[in-house]
């Protein structure tokens, strides 16, 4: 066991994770999440871009790299501007609609916030 600061894996229990672009992440099985900041009584998830920019339910960001729609042959292209996006739990932490495409989630590490 090890005296690491960081938290084990919630997906396997890996005590190894390791940090990165503002992610944890687990080398035995590659899953990434965002750190959680405790106040108070409640959990709150801190969701970042790839800037390291804290992101939050409303805000506009733009895509950074070109993203192949899984089951489709539309591709997301870097530079596409979306408007209002809602922060969720999960593997892709934003919902959002996108122009041309229609609703969809996105990973928080291939978008930049505008300010």
């Amino acid at each position: 066991m090890t005296d690491s600061p960081l938290p084990n894996c919630p997906k396997c229990s890996c005590e190894f994770t390791y940090e990165m672009d503002g992610l944890y992440v687990c080398p035995e099985c590659a899953h990434e999440w965002a750190e959680i900041v405790a106040e108070e009584d409640d959990l709150e998830v801190v969701i970042k871009d790839a800037n390291g920019v804290v992101l939050k339910d409303g805000d506009t960001v733009t895509v950074i790299k070109d993203l192949k729609v899984k089951g489709s042959s539309s591709v997301v292209k870097v530079g596409t501007k979306v408007k209002n996006i809602r922060l969720v739990a999960g593997d892709h932490d934003i919902d959002c609609k996108i122009p041309g495409i229609g609703a969809m989630g996105l990973k928080s590490e291939f978008v930049k916030k505008i300010s």
